[in-house]
């Protein structure tokens, strides 16, 4: 009796998350995967056309373009944003004020995408940004960060960085304080340097943690928007025109939403591909505490 009503009460809370995820994900992607082989722009009739909208889309070279500066921007962001939130945390870790640096570098986490973009627009201007007016006092000219079609796609992936930086580095600093002292003290007993106590302690430890950061980071990438909607609207010359941008514009620009819902399938696919490639690599340097 009293198990069942254990049962009912842990049912009862998860009933809103269960519900949360069935209307705002299940059904959502069911219906883009029913629409995908439909056309439709967003007030007629549907009329079922199979995989046309798929064989349209790999046939049309903006979304190639998208695919292929999404890419190029993930390649960007994930390996510094990752090492830059690593080192930031393992240098908070031990130092007093900790809460405060904490505070100062999630603000931008909680602050409005499209504040942020509109801000990095001034900095990154060419003619007048803040940045370039740093560089040229140590004689360096700046690019045009916002209107070259090689430093476009650096410069929204620079804001990426110091946009998420704070968010990885809080948990990469709770990942690092969740590892037992008795470590390093059996290590300073045998005479390890801080290199070595890295190497072989933080670093292991925290592969579990750095694993979760991976993925998250790697969706998050996959789906880049607002930088390049805001700061550019993808372009110059589409140099910026972002995978999640090819979608926006096919339904909402161009009201093709059958061809929209197909191109957010196949991204769907290939962060689903990404996510389980990850899972399988995992086994080989991910490191887990009671293995």
């Amino acid at each position: 009796m009293m198990r069942g009503r254990q049962n009912l009460w842990g049912y009862a809370f998860l009933a809103p998350q269960l519900i949360g995820l069935i209307l705002f994900s299940l059904i959502p992607v069911i219906f883009t995967l029913t629409l995908s082989f439909m056309k439709w722009d967003g007030f007629g009739a549907k009329e079922f056309i199979g995989l046309a909208n798929y064989i349209d889309q790999f046939q049309d070279a903006d979304f190639w373009k998208a695919l292929g500066n999404t890419v190029y921007y993930t390649i960007l962001v994930i390996p510094v944003s990752i090492a830059l939130s690593l080192a930031v945390a393992i240098a908070l870790n031990k130092i007093k004020g900790k809460n405060f640096y904490r505070l100062f570098y999630f603000m931008p986490v909680v602050t409005s995408s499209v504040s942020i973009g509109v801000i990095w627009m001034w900095i990154l201007n060419g003619d007048f940004g803040i940045l370039n007016q740093i560089l040229a006092n140590f004689g360096i000219k700046g690019p045009m960060w916002l209107t070259d079609t090689n430093w476009v796609m650096p410069s929204i992936a620079i804001l990426s960085i110091w946009w998420g930086l704070g968010h990885n580095m809080v948990i990469f600093l709770a990942g690092l304080q969740g590892i037992s002292k008795s470590y390093y003290e059996a290590a300073e007993i045998d005479g390890a340097t801080k290199w070595q106590k890295l190497r072989h302690i933080t670093l292991p430890l925290l592969s579990p943690t750095t694993f979760f950061i991976a993925i998250m980071a790697i969706i998050s990438s996959f789906q880049v928007f607002d930088q390049a909607y805001v700061m550019t609207s993808g372009g110059p010359a589409k140099s910026s025109y972002t995978f999640v941008y090819h979608i926006y514009e096919a339904a909402f620009v161009d009201f093709k939403m059958g061809i929209s819902s197909a191109a957010a399938m196949v991204l769907f696919v290939i962060i689903l591909a990404f996510t389980l490639i990850q899972f399988k690599m995992s086994k080989r340097w991910v490191h887990y505490e009671d293995q």
